[in-house]
């Protein structure tokens, strides 16, 4: 009699342990997958951020005598386990002093003399800070990823906030720009109380050099 007592305790417990683990699993999986996704999006954006810095400097260094084609390619082959083939975008910009500064320190201009679109994306965000395809500029045909149009340094060039009145005249800087398109696993989350904010899949870093 025992014995069977034993075994029904037994068999007792290990149902009241099932039926909990059936009930905290579905609250366990809704807290660990928004963690998940935050990591993935602080590796990603940490990965972003050492490209951006790495292509600003290659750019400022080797531009002359590499293509920036080459040049943003190279990057991209140490992005892994980042898929920037299909995902990603590289923008590189060439930015030149071209300062008319008066007296107060008005109209100090960094204007775009270059900019350059990777070709091996298929991801196609504009660039945050100047967009090709204004004011009679496009996309080069060629295989550069150039952007053809854009007028040689002066008062018809496209201006851009960034750098003003930070660049001597004829001085010049590069900003590159990469984007990641990494959608989250699980959205926004209410678990009644308790709202989880949701993740944006936009990843953006910028490097000026």
């Amino acid at each position: 009699m025992r014995t069977r007592s034993l075994r029904r305790s037994r068999h007792a417990a290990r149902g009241i342990v099932s039926v909990e683990m059936a009930l905290l699993l579905p609250m366990l999986v809704a807290l660990a997958l928004p963690v998940y996704d935050i990591a993935r999006n602080i590796q990603a954006q940490m990965i972003l951020i050492n490209v951006s810095r790495e292509g600003a400097s290659l750019s400022s260094r080797a531009s002359l005598t590499y293509p920036m084609q080459t040049i943003m390619s190279s990057l991209t082959s140490t992005t892994p386990p980042l898929n920037m083939d299909a995902h990603g975008m590289i923008y590189v910009t060439e930015i030149m002093g071209n300062n008319n500064c008066d007296s107060n320190g008005n109209n100090c201009t960094g204007v775009v003399v270059a900019q350059y679109r990777w070709n091996g994306g298929n991801y196609f965000p504009a660039s945050q800070l100047w967009s090709c395809g204004s004011s009679g500029t496009r996309w080069a045909t060629d295989g550069t990823g150039s952007c053809s149009g854009i007028p040689a340094a002066g008062t018809t060039s496209p201006v851009v906030n960034l750098l003003q009145g930070k660049l001597s005249d004829g001085q010049i800087a590069y900003a590159v720009e990469t984007f990641y398109l990494q959608t989250p696993l699980i959205g926004s989350l209410n678990l009644g109380s308790i709202k989880t904010p949701a993740l944006s899949p936009n990843l953006y870093a910028m490097t000026v050099f």
